[in-house]
């Protein structure tokens, strides 16, 4: 990965200790903003197979991208690239592909897309990235503004039934549920897990579980985070809460207490898991493997450690219970394409 420090799913670095003193983490930037939109304001209009997402299934931020796309319906339109989940000095890998090159954009790193969109720019090379296949540019890897277009820049091109994820009426409180959860929770764990120092761990974790606790106040009544479907909040709180005790609990020391051990949050978390288009993009195997390997610098042997269970993901939740329509007026997605199905050993 470029960059100095310690390298992060989604690019981002950890400043080391001996270099840089005790320096807390900061996330990168998006260094490449543009949006692909309906009117092609921005340069970069929106057309069915013009572009490919690349993800890493281990990375929470990617995982946003997989499964908005699902839920919107949009595999036909936005062709989906999987890397490796270990990357090296070179950036996100695409050996997971025969002759280890993506098959569309015939590469075999991410760093590739980059440097044709910006030789040797100075920021680490992060997912998700949307890459231009005509033209092998990257396009965007800004994961915060993603999401948001996929729901409604590319709503031409929604399957019959797409969910509404980003309903205008509800934006307002979407924003800031999906702000406090941003800032605590999916960026929290990392301040965790990379702090160089007792009191910066301290503070970190504390606004990781302070977080977690105003969460399971708020779901203990209501089905979804915002409204009575699910939402763009709801798909950022379950990208880290899919994480949260096969690697936030012990590879970022965020140990307070376990997902499974807070019962309106474990069930609330099963039931989007069980929800078609949330537990189908998750890949367990990747996620642990990239944690336990890639972050030397905590887990400097690279043992990946056997659990925990996953097979809770699958018992009952009764979150129906509290109402609500997980796809509001619309459907479920469908089956998921063959090439896309996470493999049996990776999941529950």
């Amino acid at each position: 990965m470029s960059g100095d420090g310690e390298a992060t799913t989604d690019g981002s670095t950890a400043q080391s200790n001996e270099a840089y003193g005790r320096k807390a983490f900061k996330r990168s930037r998006s260094h490449f903003a543009d949006r692909i939109t309906a009117d092609g304001a921005h340069g970069w209009p929106v057309e069915p197979g013009r572009y490919r997402l690349v993800i890493s299934r281990a990375c929470p931020w990617a995982s946003r991208a997989a499964i908005s796309r699902r839920l919107l319906g949009l595999e036909d339109a936005l062709s989906l690239a999987v890397t490796d989940p270990l990357q090296d000095d070179r950036s996100w890998r695409f050996t997971l592909d025969p002759d280890g090159r993506d098959p569309v954009l015939g590469i075999r790193y991410l760093h590739e897309a980059y440097d044709a969109r910006e030789k040797e720019y100075p920021g680490g090379v992060s997912v998700p990235a949307i890459v231009d296949v005509p033209s092998g540019r990257l396009v965007t890897n800004d994961y915060q503004q993603l999401t948001l277009d996929l729901a409604t820049e590319w709503s031409a091109l929604h399957r019959p039934g797409a969910p509404d994820l980003y309903p205008e009426a509800l934006r307002e409180e979407i924003d800031e549920v999906a702000d406090g959860v941003y800032r605590d929770l999916n960026n929290g764990v990392y301040r965790a897990g990379f702090a160089t120092g007792q009191q910066e761990y301290e503070e970190a974790c504390g606004d990781v579980f302070r977080r977690l606790a105003l969460l399971s106040e708020r779901l203990s009544t209501r089905r979804y985070l915002v409204g009575e479907s699910i939402t763009e909040a709801d798909i950022r709180l379950f990208t880290t809460l899919v994480r949260f005790d096969a690697v936030y609990h012990g590879h970022f020391k965020c140990n307070r207490h376990k997902l499974t051990e807070d019962p309106v949050l474990w069930a609330y978390a099963r039931d989007l898991y069980q929800t078609p288009g949330f537990g189908d993009t998750v890949d367990f195997d990747h996620v642990k493997r990239h944690y336990y390997q890639v972050h030397t610098g905590i887990n400097p042997t690279g043992i990946v450690p056997v659990g925990p269970d996953l097979h809770g993901w699958l018992t009952p939740h009764r979150r129906e219970e509290l109402g609500g329509r997980p796809f509001g007026d619309g459907t479920p997605p469908g089956p998921v394409p063959a090439a896309e199905v996470v493999p049996a050993g990776h999941r529950p």
